[in-house]
């Protein structure tokens, strides 16, 4: 297998995709009595979140995998991925221009791509404190800061997405990119660096992917484990219903599916949630550890045959297009009346996607935007970049 094109990799990011179609179009609550769906319950928050952890271990395969480059040949790398990330948050722009009810995860992507920079270059182990540390710490800054954005800061967030107008009032927007938005990158970091983590281990190796998946089951359950016994044996689900956000929403019902309307501030005790996006540790801990299982899993099922998950892998090499040729798609069919079924809507948009990465994948070709921001990068790096000899592991 060749390291800098893992087809496994490739499928995990596909998944994502996919699952985040899916909680784009389809409901994520029955309509009828309000319980969470199977699409809410499996994807929401999940999918995201494997986008994000596979985002970092493409960013540690772009600068040398488990051999990283040598110095010289990492700034050159960091020079290629800044501008990789100027041009995804330029597709996120004109994106949240659009007439959409999704919420358009790429302009924080590139932001993301930019907050990593400095640790390209990191020992492993050092890396791996880093993860943890933000993993753990993050969530209680953000749940201080957010505290504080809400009372002295008016708007404290963009209310909707990002866009060139965003920029007119830099405190809201810098807010919502940073703690008070949908995908606050103050805590999403978390997911890049332990992707990094990820990227940095020897993939093709048999044992690690096993522990990828071992792993990732362990840290998946033991979160919510946690977080259960915090909110019910130690009582933390009955304070936060004593809140104020906690007495305007359906909690119980949210937890499992989506939280990122809730205000989570008056107790400490929302940071003992693991529900989709509440953002906390336990959350995030639960949502990488499923990232890094479906991880395992790909690239398992792809050691041996590359392409036995071909429709997923070909569609996420190309995620970049195919996710806003699908944003485009959902304009026109929210301005359908009356309303087009769900169901049809997405199975009829994961075959155009696919079918189309496919035919891609067959001709040897990238995705336009893909074909974009890979050639833009590799001017960037300058001469020399992707030869350079890599560096001595240091762990």
């Amino acid at each position: 297998m060749n390291q800098r094109r893992l087809t496994g990799i490739d499928a995990a990011r596909g998944i994502a995709l996919l699952g985040m179609i899916a909680t784009h179009v389809l409901p994520l609550y029955n309509q009828e009595t309000g319980d969470p769906s199977l699409t809410g319950l499996v994807f929401s928050g999940r999918s995201s979140a494997l986008f994000a952890v596979v985002a970092g271990v493409g960013l540690a395969l772009l600068t040398g995998g488990s051999e990283p480059h040598e110095a010289k040949a990492v700034n050159r790398d960091r020079r290629g991925i800044a501008v990789r990330a100027l041009i995804i948050a330029l597709v996120g722009l004109i994106l949240g221009g659009l007439e959409t009810t999704i919420a358009v995860i790429l302009f924080h992507y590139a932001v993301l791509f930019l907050l990593a920079l400095p640790f390209l270059g990191m020992p492993l182990r050092r890396l791996a404190v880093w993860a943890g540390a933000w993993l753990l710490l993050s969530p209680v800054l953000a749940y201080v800061v957010r505290d504080w954005l809400i009372r002295n800061l008016s708007p404290s967030d963009i209310n909707g997405n990002i866009t060139w107008e965003a920029f007119l009032s830099p405190a809201a927007l810098a807010a919502d990119v940073f703690v008070t938005g949908f995908y606050p990158v103050l805590q999403w970091l978390s997911y890049i660096l332990l992707g990094l983590v990820i990227g940095r281990l020897a993939l093709t190796s048999l044992p690690v992917q096993v522990g990828l998946l071992t792993g990732g089951v362990f840290a998946a359950v033991t979160a919510k484990l946690i977080s259960n016994y915090l909110l019910g044996e130690l009582g933390g689900f009955d304070v936060l219903r004593a809140t104020e956000s906690g007495q305007q929403w359906p909690l119980a019902r949210m937890l499992e599916v989506n939280l990122s309307s809730v205000e989570q501030t008056g107790s400490w005790w929302w940071l003992a949630l693991s529900g989709p996006h509440s953002n906390t540790s336990l959350d995030m801990l639960h949502t990488a550890g499923a990232a890094a299982a479906v991880l395992g899993v790909c690239l398992l099922l792809t050691r041996a045959r590359p392409l036995l998950l071909l429709p997923l892998s070909a569609a996420g090499a190309m995620t970049l297009t195919l996710y806003s040729l699908h944003v485009w798609i959902m304009t026109m069919v929210d301005q359908q009346s009356p309303p087009l079924e769900p169901m049809p809507v997405y199975w009829i948009q994961v075959a155009i996607l696919v079918v189309l990465a496919v035919l891609f994948q067959r001709i040897d070709a990238r995705g336009p935007l893909e074909l974009v921001t890979s050639g833009a990068s590799r001017l960037a790096r300058g001469k020399g970049g992707r030869t350079s000899a890599p560096a001595r592991q240091k762990r």
